[in-house]
């Protein structure tokens, strides 16, 4: 490894809360941006106190800000303020999620910051952008993944729409935010200025319909719920096995060729009805009945799997978390990583997935401790050691106990 990390060298303010910013500010941390986490006093960040909990420490949190600087400070008084503008002045990027317009009353909105440092990117996420008739109204990502109508795709026809149970609409609106930021960052190089990016959960989720969308705009068909399987790629689903589930990628023409000889002999691989996508779709339900006594003749999932792959058809199990971390492929992948945390000692917590070939970004440290950094941080500032006693002892500055 001999580069520089992509982004060593900019300065981003991290004044998000929960997942969608501290995700993205965790991804420009991972590629070297130098991140300083602002926290509120006395709790900091809600997601602080979100599950999972161990001595204190949240893991939720700590996945979320690893190999950021913790600063927590109380910005409703003057001297509070008067450091975050500091700070945000010496910045190259700005991240917070809040409603539209919560910031413009503490002065760190972006026509605020903008005044007094052309040059900062400032990326807002919020529910449903800055403008439009619902900019004001409040939500999180289960709102926009219902909304968005990418759960009414979802579950069993006639039932509820099961819950992700992974934060997708953050996840994907953080992501999109690390691309924004970073395309802005190169625009600046050229424009000499800065810009307010603005991202809504609701907007990343329309995104991301690969074939509802279409669909309805080209043939004004609505796609409706249909369980485990898609009825316009067959074979392409979940099936279940003596010990069960796997899932079976055999809509391409040459896979159901080699599937169809696997689970039903030359013959069945030999009938002309089913060598188009076309075809198959046409004879879906007589096709998924075989698919499904096959898979439950064989012995097990891994038989299942191990049968599929010989064939080269494209299938997977339906994994529990604890198969998927102690994956071999996980592990040579460094998707799970080891950190050595203040108060709890050695950790594991799930890593990113950048792998650049000449640069390493491995977290540079845990998530910090609330207000971990805050002597540090203003002594960068300009701040004496005699202000920074001041505002610690009176509260300006605040930081959690290790004791």
């Amino acid at each position: 490894m001999s580069q520089p990390l992509p982004l060593e060298g900019i300065k981003v303010v991290d004044y998000s809360h929960y997942l969608a910013g501290p995700h993205m500010s965790r991804c420009l941390a991972a590629m070297g941006a130098d991140v300083i986490k602002v926290e509120r006093p006395n709790a900091g960040d809600p997601g602080r106190a979100s599950p999972t909990m161990v001595g204190g420490q949240s893991g939720y949190f700590m996945q979320q800000n690893m190999g950021k600087r913790g600063l927590c400070v109380n910005l409703k008084d003057q001297r509070g303020l008067a450091l975050m503008h500091k700070l945000t002045d010496a910045a190259d990027v700005f991240v917070e999620n809040y409603r539209p317009g919560a910031l413009d009353k503490l002065g760190l909105g972006y026509e605020e910051l903008a005044k007094r440092n052309g040059k900062l990117v400032y990326c807002s996420v919020s529910a449903y952008g800055h403008t439009g008739p619902d900019a004001a109204r409040a939500g999180f990502g289960l709102i926009a993944e219902a909304r968005s109508g990418a759960m009414a795709l979802v579950g069993s026809p006639g039932e509820a729409p099961p819950l992700f149970r992974m934060p997708i609409a953050d996840m994907y609106a953080g992501m999109h935010g690390v691309s924004a930021i970073c395309a802005a960052l190169l625009g600046r190089v050229k424009s000499g200025r800065g810009q307010h990016i603005d991202i809504a959960l609701y907007d990343c989720m329309i995104s991301m319909h690969d074939f509802a969308a279409q669909s309805y705009l080209l043939s004004g068909e609505v796609p409706v719920q249909t369980g485990h399987d898609l009825p316009q790629s067959t074979v392409y689903g979940s099936f279940a096995a003596k010990d069960g589930f796997l899932v079976i990628a055999a809509q391409a023409d040459d896979a159901w060729k080699r599937f169809a000889k696997l689970i039903g002999g030359d013959a069945y691989a030999a009938d002309t009805r089913f060598h188009s996508s076309t075809g198959r779709n046409a004879h879906r339900v007589d096709i998924l009945a075989t698919v499904r006594a096959w898979t439950m003749a064989q012995p097990s999932v891994a038989a299942c799997c191990a049968a599929l792959d010989a064939a080269g058809v494209p299938a997977a199990p339906v994994a529990r978390i604890d198969d998927v971390l102690a994956d071999p492929q996980t592990l040579a992948r460094g998707m799970v990583i080891e950190q050595d945390h203040p108060t709890l000692g050695k950790i594991k917590l799930p890593n990113l997935p950048f792998r650049f070939s000449d640069c390493d970004t491995s977290p540079r440290g845990p998530a910090p401790l609330l207000g971990q950094h805050n002597r540090q941080i203003a002594a960068e500032l300009g701040f004496s050691a005699s202000d920074i006693e001041a505002m610690s002892r009176d509260g300006v500055l605040y930081s959690e106990s290790t004791s």
